[in-house]
């Protein structure tokens, strides 16, 4: 059974650039609030925008059910790692 071995390699999330018509007032809001943080307006922004993404406000659309299938009795127990590798060998 192969295993893995070594460090986790860390996903990179590639950033986009978007441009917004936004208030004069709350933009200079803005950047006085990232400049007492210490940290980029961007940085603020993005902060905003996933708390309120994260909120129940933010979610207004409900989510429709995952599909499932039944596709019988497990062959395997997965817990087991003997059994799940020996089970992966035999489909080689």
């Amino acid at each position: 059974c192969r295993q893995f071995h070594g460090q986790p390699q860390l996903v990179k999330f590639s950033r986009m650039k978007a441009t917004f018509d936004i208030n004069e007032i709350v933009l200079r809001d803005l950047r006085e609030a990232a400049a007492r943080e210490g940290i980029a307006a961007s940085v603020l922004v993005e902060a905003a925008l996933r708390e309120f993404l994260a909120s129940k406000v933010g979610r207004t659309k409900k989510l429709e059910p995952l599909p499932s299938w039944d596709i019988g009795t497990d062959l395997v127990d997965v817990s087991d790692r003997d059994a799940l590798c020996a089970a992966m060998e035999e489909e080689e």
